[in-house]
């Protein structure tokens, strides 16, 4: 088989493309990683937020990020089985509307949705890696991403009780933290697309 011919049977990881697609599009790995250090970032800088600002910050961090896992899973060119991009990419617009339409809503509630918002994605990351792990090298970071983001939302659900500036902390570093890995995964698809 060519280099240029899609795999009979492509494994994916969590954007849903083909290794050569998804290494062709590293730069939105480098965009969702750039804007989750953006959003860890401004959450650090403003630690005084109120919970009215952090969920428009929030709401809008997790719609962006369900749209961009939607838009690759409708460029995968019906290649492969996209259902649990989908439901990525569903849970991140879901999350981020139901935000932004009341965002008067009680911490307990924002940390819920967080939460699950965070241990869905992380579960379809991790699963989108294993599948992986024969195709490309560095596929831990993704794994570790997928942790990550499982542990983050277990934490928000053992501890709904903590304060606002407890969560703006712990938000910002699971951002920053989640936005280097992307990046590191970036520049491997990188070059992984010049070596091909």
């Amino acid at each position: 088989m060519s280099s240029t011919q899609a795999p009979q049977n492509p494994i994916l990881y969590r954007l849903g493309l083909p290794l050569h697609a998804l290494a062709a599009n590293w730069w939105l790995l480098l965009l969702r990683g750039v804007a989750a250090i953006a959003f860890g970032i401004l959450a650090f800088a403003w630690p005084g937020l109120t919970l009215l600002m952090l969920s428009f910050l929030w709401g809008f961090y997790a719609l962006a990020d369900g749209l961009i896992a939607m838009w690759a899973a409708i460029a995968g060119g019906g290649l492969v089985p996209r259902w649990w991009l989908a439901v990525d990419g569903t849970a991140g617009i879901l999350a981020g509307v139901l935000t932004l339409a009341w965002p008067g809503m009680t911490a307990l509630v924002l940390l819920i949705l967080i939460a699950i918002w965070a241990i869905v994605t992380g579960v379809l990351q991790a699963w989108g890696a294993l599948r992986l792990r024969k195709e490309i090298e560095g596929e831990w970071l993704l794994v570790l991403s997928g942790l990550i983001s499982v542990a983050f939302g277990i934490a928000l659900v053992v501890q709904p009780a903590a304060g606002a500036l407890a969560l703006v902390w712990l938000i910002g570093s699971y951002s920053i933290l989640a936005g280097l890995i992307y990046i590191g995964l970036a520049f491997q698809l990188k070059r992984f697309r010049r070596a091909a």
